[in-house]
């Protein structure tokens, strides 16, 4: 019902049918400019959004490639519900950016069916919770089709919006889909942090072959970082399943994702003042997961603490704990630490919902007791 009265107002509801230059005949490709292979760039930053880093990449990728076609709810005429959209409907037309009705099912399938045709649908979710609607197009449609049709079908379709926790939208909107669609093959599964994150991830999601399932957060839209010329380039990508050690260290090996990456980055800051050097490594992609950065990481440091916002079990961080314990066990100097999110549906009370979800100072004793610096609970009891 709250989607309904936040757009009811709003909506243009799709007509039955696309026209014939979007669904017909697909287009051939648009050759992109070339770059020579080294590029002097200035020293000098600029500070973007993680919204305005979405909005150019899809802006860059629709205007090299006439077959990438954006289509969601309110993406079109009211600019997207968070304004990633902003600007595109202007510049391409309602062909390329286009307003579907509240049926994540309908529009979804439509979009799967297009890719199958040759063309490079991205589909926003107003959040991940709804891609529920949609799942059976996503596994079945989407991500099982190159596999079960021995590589004749590619489906180049990025399934995008705002996942896990935002603030006070109750259990029905809160939801981390990391782990879900992790856990099936035909899927790549992307998760920025940073502006740089959203700009690269994106750009080389929508130019993939294969189905990529892009999971952005709320919270994070409106921050802001510092991005360099070569991030700023439109050749710039980043190659998924390639992690980034976002701090280096000796002492402990962190790992997050999404908005988690910061909380992990302000608990370094605080665990250096103790004398604690941790490496934080921002995963960016879920599937494939940089299983040899994350161990070659534990290896140095000997200690790793998992950090996402999901259920615990059968989580992210699981997986993380399963490849270092299969791969580097032997040099694990203290027990792995998880943390996640509470074991219940996101409350909606705000002094509840901080319990429920991972806070900086949870990942600052998960990493002292790592570092045996801090009296196990156990003991204390």
């Amino acid at each position: 019902m709250d989607r309904i009265m936040l757009s009811f107002a709003r909506r243009k509801v799709l007509c039955g049918k696309f026209s014939a230059s979007v669904l017909g005949k697909a287009f051939e490709r648009i050759p992109r400019a070339t770059y020579p292979s080294t590029r002097n760039y200035s020293s000098s930053l600029k500070e973007m959004t993680v919204r305005d880093a979405l909005n150019t990449a899809l802006d860059e990728e629709m205007s090299a490639d006439p077959k990438v076609f954006l289509m969601g709810e309110e993406v079109g005429e009211y600019q997207g519900a968070y304004k990633i959209s902003k600007g595109l409907l202007d510049k391409y037309g309602p062909e390329r950016v286009i307003d579907t009705p509240i049926t994540e099912a309908g529009f979804t399938g439509i979009g799967v069916g297009a890719a199958y045709y040759g063309l490079r649908p991205i589909v926003e979710f107003m959040t991940f919770n709804f891609s529920m609607q949609a799942i059976d197009h996503i596994i079945n449609s989407a991500a099982k089709s190159n596999y079960m049709s021995a590589g004749q079908i590619s489906v180049p379709i990025v399934f995008r919006g705002p996942n896990g926790a935002a603030a006070g939208v109750g259990a029905q909107h809160s939801q981390c889909y990391a782990a879900w669609y992790a856990s099936c093959p035909g899927l790549k599964v992307l998760s920025p942090y940073s502006s740089e994150d959203a700009r690269g991830l994106l750009k080389a999601a929508i130019r993939d072959p294969d189905p990529v399932v892009f999971l952005e957060n709320e919270i994070l839209y409106g921050e802001s970082f510092a991005v360099s010329p070569e991030v700023l380039d439109s050749s710039f990508s980043i190659p998924i399943g390639k992690a980034k050690i976002e701090r280096g260290g000796k002492d402990v090996t962190i790992t997050a994702f999404s908005k988690m990456v910061g909380y992990s980055l302000q608990a370094a800051e605080i665990l250096a003042k103790d004398g604690i050097s941790a490496e934080v490594i921002n995963l960016r992609s879920i599937r494939p997961l940089d299983r040899a950065t994350i161990n070659a990481s534990v290896r140095k440091t000997n200690r790793l603490v998992t950090v996402e916002e999901g259920f615990p079990q059968h989580g992210v961080g699981a997986e993380i704990c399963a490849s270092v314990v299969e791969e580097s066990f032997e040099y694990l100097d203290a027990p792995v630490e998880r943390i996640a999110g509470a074991d219940v549906p996101m409350p909606y009370a705000p002094n509840l919902e901080r319990l429920a979800v991972p806070q900086v100072e949870d990942i600052v004793r998960a990493a002292k007791r790592a570092c045996y610096r801090l009296v196990p609970k156990s003991a204390a009891a």
